[in-house]
């Protein structure tokens, strides 16, 4: 598992003084990175090697501006081209909200989609958690 503590901005808050809904997109990719170096460890997008083929994000809480929040991400099923990335997102060690992202391995070139190879998966695979 990884994890990621950041302060949330005023610029992610609604008008209701909560984390607006849009902002957990963007903290979860952001949270993937330690995910996305197993596949490209410079982070190069000329040799980028996934594609995200589905998210989701189930609330559970209130989140808030100017109070840190912690992303765990763990792996939560591992196919022959794709993987899920579980994440979850802690306020005052309160789970607050759960996102799922589907990656794909893929080949751009070819627009198809590609194998994991053994050490990708076994590099996934130190960071499984049943669901």
């Amino acid at each position: 598992m990884f994890s990621e503590t950041l302060m949330p901005r005023f610029s992610e808050t609604d008008a209701l003084g909560h984390i607006n809904n849009t902002a957990l997109p963007v903290w979860f990719e952001a949270a993937r990175t330690p995910f996305f170096r197993f596949f490209t460890p410079d982070l190069d997008c000329n040799k980028w090697k996934l594609i995200v083929a589905k998210i989701e994000v189930e609330f559970k809480g209130e989140l808030f501006y100017g109070q840190e929040i912690t992303i765990n991400s763990s792996i939560s099923r591992i196919g022959n081209a794709s993987f899920v990335i579980c994440q979850e997102v802690y306020q005052h060690n309160e789970l607050c909200a759960v996102g799922h992202a589907t990656m794909v391995r893929y080949d751009f070139d070819k627009k198809a989609s590609v194998a994991l190879n053994d050490t990708e998966k076994a590099q996934l695979m130190e960071h499984f958690k049943a669901s």
